[in-house]
């Protein structure tokens, strides 16, 4: 089963590391990334850039609104994703407890909607 684990990035915390220990935490974390692959639990993993580059889309009276941001109201941004395969929500949270990134920030984990994503996938026009 699939879980999908989003990481959130304590900028503060983060910034207030020296530029040594902020090397030292992403070799600890992509240490532990390379330990899921070989366990065969790393499916893939996106890190993003910081929150000051992105847009956030939405539809105002019928009409797409571009804004900067997000702009949230918490000190943690959304930092990366992580793909894991898992046997169940359980065995997710295990793995994902002994991740380094744990230490900058919190990560929330949800299972992927495999009906929503084989949709998706799918290459011929939707019958609805």
């Amino acid at each position: 089963m699939r879980f999908i684990c989003l990481g959130y990035l304590d900028h503060e915390r983060f910034e207030g590391l020296s530029e040594s220990e902020r090397q030292a935490a992403m070799k600890e974390c992509l240490a532990y990334d390379e330990e899921l692959r070989q366990g065969g639990h790393f499916v893939d993993g996106e890190a993003l850039q910081d929150s000051n580059t992105a847009a956030t889309l939405s539809v105002t009276n019928g009409r797409v609104v571009v804004k900067d941001g997000p702009f949230a109201e918490t000190k943690e941004q959304l930092g990366g994703i992580l793909v894991l395969e898992a046997r169940d929500l359980n065995h997710a949270i295990s793995l994902m407890s002994k991740h380094p990134g744990v230490r900058m920030g919190p990560f929330e984990i949800r299972p992927a909607d495999e009906a929503i994503n084989k949709l998706v996938k799918r290459t011929q026009p939707l019958d609805f």
